[in-house]
């Protein structure tokens, strides 16, 4: 098994912690502003791994049973990415996105580098696509469509809050 490596931001003084409870309501209030909007999505698709829980939340509170995922690595610690963001196997059908509505989600657009990289190639292939994260950073390079909260702290996500489980041999 490849293990992903896990940011420790325990030494960050200033930071954003978001709970499961504000987790789950963060999803309901982005839903319904996106609900309120001129847009509707008929597929949602995940940014793996960061969107996977936004997106399948959201996904349930629009009533939309078409969700797939798309792989990107980018971030290796607090504050640290690679060079570009890097698109992983298994590939997104493409196929099946063509002249959709897609409604591509993340957790946060910090840099906004992955959020374009899969706006530009989803647009490439045919597809309607807008977006929704969780956060949204004021460096992002790109502006999301929808967004539940703004700021420039680094993020502490429920589901990364801690380091991976291991066996209790």
């Amino acid at each position: 098994m490849t293990q992903a490596y896990h940011a420790d931001s325990s030494e960050l003084e200033d930071k954003e912690i978001l709970t499961w409870e504000r987790f789950g309501s963060a999803s309901r209030e982005l839903a319904q502003t996106i609900a309120d909007s001129d847009f509707e999505p008929e597929i949602v698709i995940a940014i793996a791994r960061g969107g996977l829980l936004p997106a399948g939340s959201l996904a349930y509170a629009l009533g939309l049973k078409l969700s797939d995922a798309i792989n990107v690595e980018f971030y290796t610690d607090v504050h640290q990415t690679l060079p570009d963001p890097v698109l992983l196997a298994p590939m997104l059908d493409t196929e099946s996105i063509r002249d959709r509505k897609l409604l591509v989600v993340d957790d946060v657009a910090d840099s906004g580098r992955t959020l374009a990289l899969v706006l530009d190639l989803l647009a490439d292939h045919g597809a309607q696509a807008r977006s929704a994260v969780i956060y949204a950073k004021s460096a992002s390079v790109v502006e999301p469509d929808f967004v539940w909260r703004r700021t420039d702290e680094w993020i502490v996500f429920p589901w990364s809050a801690e380091e991976p489980v291991t066996p209790s041999r």
